[in-house]
């Protein structure tokens, strides 16, 4: 499948649940949606709900951070897809801040785009493994930032 068709194929909701039903079920039963995806930016929902509910009636913390990591791995995904050589890609570490409650409706975004496809491309032109870091910021409904995830990602060309 070309970069294009797979930013067809997680544009489209329906697909994108299945996506995550098989390929990572604790987002999926965590409630988490996709907004849109291009290649530079992207947009991942969380909402409150029991599944993703902490005992302080606020989205608990694990959730967050999956959407968070959602948010800046899609475009890995993307920005991985068709490369020759095959690079696989790893997150190295996260570091968090939390800035208010987390309840409704969450929205993370990712405008990493660029900056994960530079590192791509450097591991595939030295043949040698880089590592970049993304921004996703949590915003709730009324746009105030409830928090954000600084998420290291590492690219390694894989092994033939």
């Amino acid at each position: 499948m070309t970069q294009a068709g797979l930013l067809k194929k997680l544009n489209n909701r329906f697909l994108f649940r299945l996506f995550l039903l098989r390929s990572l079920p604790a987002a999926f039963f965590s409630g988490i949606r996709i907004g849109q995806v291009s290649l530079s930016s992207s947009v991942i929902l969380v909402r409150y709900s029991w599944f993703s509910q902490n005992p302080f009636q606020s989205i608990y913390f694990a959730c967050l951070s999956m959407a968070a990591e959602m948010s800046s791995g899609i475009l890995a995904l993307v920005h991985t897809r068709d490369k020759s050589p095959k690079v696989s890609m790893l997150v190295l570490g996260v570091e968090s801040s939390f800035h208010k409650k987390a309840v409704g409706t969450i929205r993370f975004e990712c405008n990493d785009g660029e900056v994960i496809q530079q590192a791509i491309s450097a591991t595939i032109s030295t043949g040698q493994g880089t590592s970049c870091d993304t921004l996703s910021k949590g915003f709730d409904q009324q746009g105030r930032c409830v928090a954000e995830f600084k998420i290291k990602w590492s690219f390694k060309q894989k092994e033939k």
